[in-house]
């Protein structure tokens, strides 16, 4: 992984206090019982409500256009050197092992880099984890945008050349139900196993 900034990495360590707070806050129902669920519940959350971008397709898209299935939402960029594909193949597996209720998960995958995940670049990327899987973009002010309504941070890393930089930025997978609510947050590192639990159980739903 790359090395981030003292101030990149307050960022980080923040949001990440923010997601455990929202998570302790909405980890009971009213009854005091705990909910099933593996990875953070987000349930209630005032934050990740819509976007507005284009998809590798070219398709304008909104989080509405994929009511009635679950939604797994990750921001990364396609020259990230690990924690992106990872990410990624964790999602593939997920879906995999979904069988045949595969198509009723959608992953989406964000760019904080729009100005090198061009969507030639993102429809040959994000397609490659699963066929199903698809790559956002926006310009530079729908990024920032999309960014500060889900809470993520992510900033340029100068490199050698002016092509050759890398991107901080946050890295974990909001879920949203087939209603189009946020109500989980898997941190990067958790795995396919958790989120493979929670989604299955987001699918059984009404």
């Amino acid at each position: 992984m790359v090395r981030r900034a003292p101030t990149a990495m307050k960022r980080i360590c923040a949001l990440a206090l923010l997601f455990l707070t929202l998570a302790l806050s909405a980890g009971c129902d009213k009854f005091g019982r705990t909910p099933p669920f593996k990875l953070a519940d987000l349930t209630g959350a005032g934050f990740g409500r819509d976007f507005e971008l284009t998809d590798h397709n070219g398709q304008k898209r909104r989080l509405a256009d994929f009511r009635g299935k679950v939604v797994a939402v990750f921001f990364g960029f396609t020259h990230c050197p690990d924690v992106c594909p990872t990410a990624l193949l964790d999602l593939a597996s997920v879906a995999k092992q979904l069988g045949k209720d595969a198509d009723r998960l959608q992953v989406l995958f964000i760019t904080v880099d729009p100005q090198r995940d061009t969507p030639a670049v993102l429809s040959k990327y994000v397609p490659s984890f699963a066929p199903g899987f698809l790559g956002l973009y926006g310009d530079a002010e729908a990024t920032a945008r999309v960014a500060k309504e889900f809470k993520i941070f992510y900033q340029k890393q100068p490199g050698t050349a002016p092509d050759d930089y890398t991107v901080d930025h946050s890295a974990g997978t909001y879920i949203f139900d087939q209603r189009g609510r946020l109500r989980l947050f898997a941190g990067y590192g958790q795995g396919a196993g958790p989120m493979l639990h929670d989604i299955r159980i987001l699918l059984q739903a009404s």
